[in-house]
């Protein structure tokens, strides 16, 4: 059996009612970045990169962000 981890970016977006674009400024990752990330497309996540998305979406339980489906 195989994991795959992903970011509930898209619907976190959507709940917060905020844009990729305003999320890439809050964060300094870039605009095509956050795209890659909210589109599944990102196979390679940074830690740098998964702190900054939580802190800047008030995320206080890494669960809320990190979604694990099993294959």
């Amino acid at each position: 059996m195989s994991v795959k981890i992903e970011l509930r970016l898209k619907q976190l977006l959507s709940e917060k009612d905020m844009t990729q674009k305003s999320l890439a400024e809050k964060t300094g990752i870039r605009e095509s970045t956050i795209s890659d990330i909210t589109r599944g497309a990102r196979t390679v996540m940074n830690f740098e990169h998964i702190a900054r998305i939580a802190e800047a979406l008030n995320i206080e339980d890494i669960r809320d962000l990190i979604l694990l489906k099993k294959r």
